[in-house]
């Protein structure tokens, strides 16, 4: 363990007032979402320009996680019964919320925390039915369930209300569920019966606001009180939202974030330290290996509604979120890592406290988030991963929620990454890989 010690300066101990700067400060020139599109952003300074789709770029809806060029790719390989393409769709497939006859059940009001009165499962759960029957309706052209994801997402908006912020855990909901099922309308929004305009008055009436007052206030604690996935998943939703909602004043807020946020999300404090070798520590490397891992799938999947959109994040600090990724995956895969001390301030008072030691707390957490980083990384830019390619691997193919925790930790990943995200067969990566 390195003897280097980490404590928040005296800007990151202070409450976050108001989200300041300029989306010019993150290289970013834009026109606008949509139709208007985004000019490429390079952030970084470490590029692969002469490796094929090495340059973002913005090409019309659908625009988040996935392309129409990823669906047309998915489609022909399904049809082709391309290895392993077609094992990533049986997967979807064997999911039992994939199936067309699931029945939605919203609320008027989502409560998550405070323990009995708990009833956002309903919410995960059916997000999690609208995703993957949009995913098959996308891919084969089954209306079946087209409908299904349709009228889940329109019984939703036509339901709810808001979720009770009464507990802090009402910032995780509406950071991880205003993310995906931003999402899902993405794929929806040209489709017959799909109320857009009520699901956008939705997310932004219901989730983004308290997705930028927690950005901005932290629940009235110290800027580094919070978690790093509590801000990714809160910057997630608000990127979807804006790119949903064709709005780039909120894009441009969760890219402006991304760069010079206060709290544990933006990419200096989610990264505290870069080693030698292509590693880098992640800001919850001490707390527990499920929160590690599921930080470095909010932060892909944010790094990915950027790439979309022709905004390269990926890239940034020579690509320190790659060597995040690696230090995570080698560890969870069982080899050693180095940890620098890291301390950061608790609550509204700011107190001490420290991580020594990295954690092996559900080390070897299985989530569905490697393929998304393996496939940009290596199959996009031509980079050696090898620690993410063998979690991949291990993984291989990727599930989705119900595949895994049946909590909720199971639902945080939209997931069916081997099906989505893979680009090359294994036998076409190339030799010529360019190390971090």
């Amino acid at each position: 363990m390195s003897e280097h010690d980490h404590t928040p300066s005296g800007t990151r101990l202070r409450r976050r007032r108001l989200l300041g700067g300029s989306i010019a400060a993150g290289g970013l020139a834009a026109a606008g979402l949509g139709g208007l599109g985004i000019a490429a952003a390079q952030s970084g300074n470490a590029t692969r320009d002469e490796h094929p789709s090495a340059t973002p770029a913005r090409t019309g809806h659908p625009a988040m996680l996935r392309t129409q060029a990823d669906f047309d790719r998915m489609k022909a390989k399904v049809q082709a019964r391309r290895a392993p393409w077609i094992q990533g769709w049986e997967k979807l497939v064997a999911n039992g919320r994939s199936h067309s006859t699931w029945q939605p059940r919203p609320v008027e009001v989502v409560v998550r925390g405070g323990g009995q009165a708990e009833n956002y499962a309903q919410l995960f759960l059916d997000i999690a039915a609208a995703y993957q029957n949009a995913l098959r309706w996308k891919i084969t052209g089954d209306t079946a369930h087209g409908d299904t994801a349709r009228d889940i997402c329109n019984a939703w908006s036509r339901t709810l209300k808001s979720i009770d912020p009464t507990h802090s855990d009402s910032r995780l909901a509406s950071g991880i569920y205003g993310f995906q099922f931003a999402n899902v309308g993405e794929l929806l929004r040209d489709y017959d019966g799909f109320e857009l305009g009520r699901f956008q008055d939705m997310l932004l009436d219901v989730f983004y606001p308290l997705n930028s007052d927690f950005l901005v206030r932290h629940n009235n604690t110290c800027d580094s009180h919070y978690w790093a996935n509590w801000d990714l998943c809160n910057m997630a939703s608000i990127m979807a939202i804006g790119i949903l909602c064709d709005d780039r004043t909120q894009f441009d807020e969760a890219v402006d974030y991304f760069h010079h946020g206060a709290g544990n999300g933006a990419i200096d404090h989610a990264i505290p330290f870069v080693y030698d070798g292509g590693l880098a520590q992640w800001q919850e490397s001490g707390r527990d290996q499920a929160h590690s891992v599921m930080g470095i799938g909010l932060m892909a999947a944010f790094m990915e509604m950027a790439w979309n959109q022709g905004v390269d994040l990926y890239s940034v600090n020579d690509n320190a979120f790659a060597k995040a990724a690696e230090y995570v995956a080698r560890y969870n895969l069982g080899r050693d890592v180095p940890f620098t001390r890291y301390s950061w301030g608790l609550g509204a008072n700011c107190d001490y406290r420290e991580h020594t030691v990295i954690s092996s707390s559900a080390r070897g957490e299985r989530r569905p988030v490697w393929e998304m980083v393996y496939g940009h990384y290596t199959q996009r830019r031509g980079f050696a991963m090898p620690n993410v390619a063998e979690m991949a691997g291990k993984e291989s193919p990727e599930g989705g929620g119900g595949d895994y925790n049946p909590n909720s930790g199971g639902y945080d990943a939209l997931g069916f990454g081997t099906l989505t995200h893979v680009r090359l067969h294994w036998n076409d990566i190339p030799d010529d890989l360019t190390p971090l």
